[in-house]
C-alpha cells in the first residue's frame, strides 16, 4: 500500500494515472448530471409549498455541499503538504482553490435567487449566508496569498496554512441552522431518522451531488496536470512529452 502511494505519489506517474481517470471522470459527470437535471426539472413533482421554485435545489444543494467537501479536501493535502512536503498535495491545494470558490459563489447566487421569493430578499446576515460568504472570501485568500508569494513551493505552504486555519469555519457552516436561529431551513436529506423530502425529489438530488463530485474530481485532475507540468518543466520526462506532442489538454 505504501508502496503504490509513494509512486504514485510521484509527479510523472501522477500525470499518467490521472490522464486515465479524467476521461472516465468527464463520462460520468455528463451521465450523472443528464439524469440528474432529468429526474429533477421534469420527473419531480412540485413542492407542496414552494411549487416548481423549489427545483432550484438541484443546483443549490449541491454546489453548497461542494463548498464544504472541496475545502476539506484541500486542507487534507495542506496537512500532507506541510508535514510531508509532497509536491503533489500542494500542486492539489492549488488546483482546489478555484473550483472551490466556484462551488461557493454558486451556492450564494441559487441562494440568493431562491431567498428572493421565498424570503422577499435577495440576502439576510443569516449565520449559514454569513459563515458561508466568509468561505468564499477564505478561498480568495488562499488564491491572493498563493500568488503573492513568488517562489512556488514557499506560496503552496502558506497557503497551506491558511487553509488549515480555516477549517474552523467548516463546522460553523454545518451546525450554524441548529446553534442560532436562523431563516435558512435546517437538514432535510442527512437527518439521523429519515430525509424529510420526497424519495422523487430526493433520488434526483442525491445524483446531481454524486454528478458535482466527478465534475470536481475531473476538472481538478486536468488543473493538477498543469501544475504538474509548470512544476517538473525542467525534467526530462517533461521534455520528452512535449517533443513527442503528448501532453494532454489542462485547465
Amino acid at each position: 500500500m505504501f508502496a503504490f502511494l509513494h509512486k504514485y505519489a510521484s509527479l510523472m506517474h501522477f500525470y499518467r494515472l490521472s490522464a486515465r481517470w479524467s476521461g472516465w471522470l468527464a463520462l460520468a459527470t455528463a451521465l450523472l448530471m443528464a439524469y440528474g437535471l432529468y429526474g429533477g426539472l421534469v420527473t419531480a413533482p412540485a413542492d407542496y409549498q414552494q411549487g416548481d421554485s423549489f427545483r432550484i435545489i438541484y443546483i443549490h444543494v449541491p454546489s453548497a455541499w461542494m463548498s464544504l467537501f472541496v475545502y476539506m479536501c484541500m486542507a487534507g493535502a495542506g496537512a500532507i503538504a506541510l508535514v510531508w512536503k509532497i509536491k503533489l498535495a500542494e500542486i492539489w491545494l492549488r488546483a482546489s482553490a478555484p473550483l472551490g470558490a466556484s462551488f461557493t459563489f454558486l451556492a450564494l447566487v441559487t441562494g440568493s435567487i431562491w431567498g428572493k421569493p421565498m424570503w422577499g430578499t435577495w440576502w439576510v446576515w443569516d449565520a449559514r449566508l454569513t459563515s458561508e460568504l466568509i468561505l468564499l472570501f477564505l478561498y480568495l485568500g488562499i488564491m491572493a496569498l498563493d500568488n503573492a508569494i513568488e517562489d512556488r513551493r514557499t506560496g503552496a505552504r502558506a497557503a497551506a496554512v491558511l487553509t488549515l486555519i480555516g477549517v474552523v469555519n467548516i463546522p460553523i457552516i454545518h451546525y450554524s441552522v441548529e446553534w442560532w436561529s436562523t431563516l435558512h431551513q435546517g437538514p432535510t436529506v442527512s437527518k439521523l431518522d429519515r430525509p424529510s423530502i420526497h424519495i422523487d425529489m430526493l433520488i434526483p438530488l442525491l445524483v446531481m451531488a454524486f454528478a458535482f463530485t466527478t465534475f470536481y474530481f475531473a476538472a481538478a485532475l486536468a488543473r493538477v496536470r498543469g501544475g504538474i507540468l509548470a512544476y517538473d518543466r525542467n525534467t526530462n520526462w517533461v521534455r520528452d512529452l512535449v517533443g513527442r506532442g503528448t501532453v494532454r489538454g489542462h485547465g
